[in-house]
C-alpha cells in the first residue's frame, strides 16, 4: 500500500526553495514529475497547495506523495566510482544531479569518471547521458569537460537549442567558474593572476600541456586568478581558482607554474625527492569544480555549487579548513 509521508522541514532548510528540498530529500525525483505533483495539490505545505519557488521555513510539514523514488539515497553527496560500480546509468545520473529544469542540467561529477570516450575509458558520462534521452529522442548533450581526476560542476544541456546557447557562453566567457584546490606550499603573493601560453606536447605518458612562447606553434593564451583562502603552516595552501580562459589542464599546469602544484597530480606534480606525501590525504587530485555562474537559455542566470568528493572532505578535516571561509 502506497504511503503518503508528512516531513517536517529542518532548522537548517530555513529558506529553501521546494524544489531544491525534494533534490535534497528525493534526488530520483525529476523536475516534471515534480512540476505534476504540485500542479495536482498532491504535493502541500501544512496544508496548503506551493509552487516549486515557494520558500519553505523550519517547522513546516511538507506532505509527500509515493513519488516512486529511494528517499534513503544519499542526500547529494558525491559518488566515489568504486559506488557507481553496477549501477544502472540513468540513477548513477540521478545521485549526481544537483540542479535540473527543462532546458538544463548540473551535475556534482565525481573524480575519476571520465566525462568523455578516450583510449582505456570503459565508461564516460557522454555515454550515460544515453539513458537520459527525452520522449522526442533527444540526447542531453555536453557544453565544457571536466578532467577525468578533477571531480565538482558539470553543465549539460538537454536540448538542442539550450546546447548551442550554453556552448556560446563558455565560449564567449560570460560564465563564472571557481574551483578550489590544495596545493604544495603557500603562493606569494597570496591573491594575484598568472597568465601564459600553453602548448599541448605528446610524451611516453599521454598528452601533457606546458608552458610556451607567445607566437611558438600550438600555443594559446592562458589566463587564471587566484586567490588562497587558507593554510596550513607553509606547508599547504587552499587556492580559489578562477579561470578566465579554459585550457586543457590550465590550472594544473599554471599551480605548477608558480611553484605549488595540486597535490595528488599524477601529471604535474613534481615533488622533491625527499618529500613526503601527508599521511591521512589521499594519494588523488585535489581540484575540485566547485561553483559555476551562467546565463540561462531562457534568461537569469544559473548559479550552482557541488559538495566536495570524499577525499578533498578527508584532507579539509585533517587540516583543519572551514568551507566557510569563503561565503559560499
Amino acid at each position: 500500500m502506497a504511503i503518503i509521508e508528512q516531513k517536517r522541514v529542518e532548522d537548517d532548510e530555513a529558506g529553501l526553495r521546494l524544489d531544491r528540498w525534494f533534490k535534497i530529500h528525493y534526488p530520483g525525483l525529476g523536475f516534471t514529475h515534480l512540476q505534476k505533483l504540485l500542479r495536482s495539490g498532491q504535493i502541500r505545505v501544512d496544508g496548503g497547495r506551493v509552487k516549486s519557488d515557494t520558500r519553505i521555513a523550519p517547522g513546516q510539514m511538507v506532505r509527500v506523495p509515493p513519488i516512486g523514488t529511494d528517499a534513503a539515497r544519499a542526500k547529494g553527496a558525491p559518488l566515489t566510482t568504486n559506488l557507481m560500480k553496477g549501477r544502472q546509468d540513468g540513477d548513477v545520473l540521478s545521485q549526481m544531479l544537483i540542479y535540473e529544469d527543462e532546458k538544463v542540467l548540473v551535475f556534482n561529477k565525481p573524480a575519476g569518471l571520465a566525462v568523455q570516450g578516450g583510449s582505456g575509458v570503459a565508461r564516460h558520462v557522454d555515454d550515460m547521458l544515453e539513458a537520459w534521452r527525452n520522449k522526442r529522442g533527444e540526447k542531453p548533450r555536453l557544453v565544457h569537460r571536466l578532467d577525468r581526476d578533477t571531480s565538482g560542476v558539470l553543465v549539460v544541456a538537454r536540448t538542442r537549442g539550450a546546447a548551442s546557447f550554453l556552448t556560446k557562453m563558455f565560449r564567449e566567457r560570460d560564465t563564472t567558474k571557481t574551483y578550489w584546490a590544495i596545493v604544495k606550499g603557500v603562493p606569494n603573493p597570496k591573491e594575484g593572476r598568472i597568465s601564459t601560453y600553453l602548448v599541448k606536447e605528446e610524451t611516453q605518458d599521454g598528452d601533457r600541456m606546458r608552458v610556451g612562447k607567445h607566437g611558438e606553434h600550438g600555443a594559446d593564451h592562458a589566463l587564471t586568478h587566484y586567490r588562497v583562502v587558507d593554510q596550513a603552516a607553509q606547508n599547504f595552501a587552499w587556492i580559489e581558482f578562477e579561470p578566465y580562459t579554459g585550457r586543457t589542464h590550465q590550472l594544473r599546469v599554471h599551480a605548477l607554474h608558480i611553484g605549488h602544484p595540486i597535490i595528488g597530480d599524477p601529471k604535474y606534480f613534481d615533488a622533491d625527492t625527499n618529500w613526503d606525501f601527508p599521511g591521512g590525504v589521499q594519494k588523488r587530485l585535489h581540484l575540485h569544480a566547485r561553483r559555476i555562474r551562467i546565463p540561462h537559455p531562457d534568461g537569469g542566470v544559473i548559479e550552482q555549487m557541488a559538495p566536495l568528493p570524499p577525499h578533498m572532505v578527508q584532507t579539509w578535516n585533517l587540516f583543519g579548513f572551514d568551507e566557510a571561509e569563503t561565503g559560499d
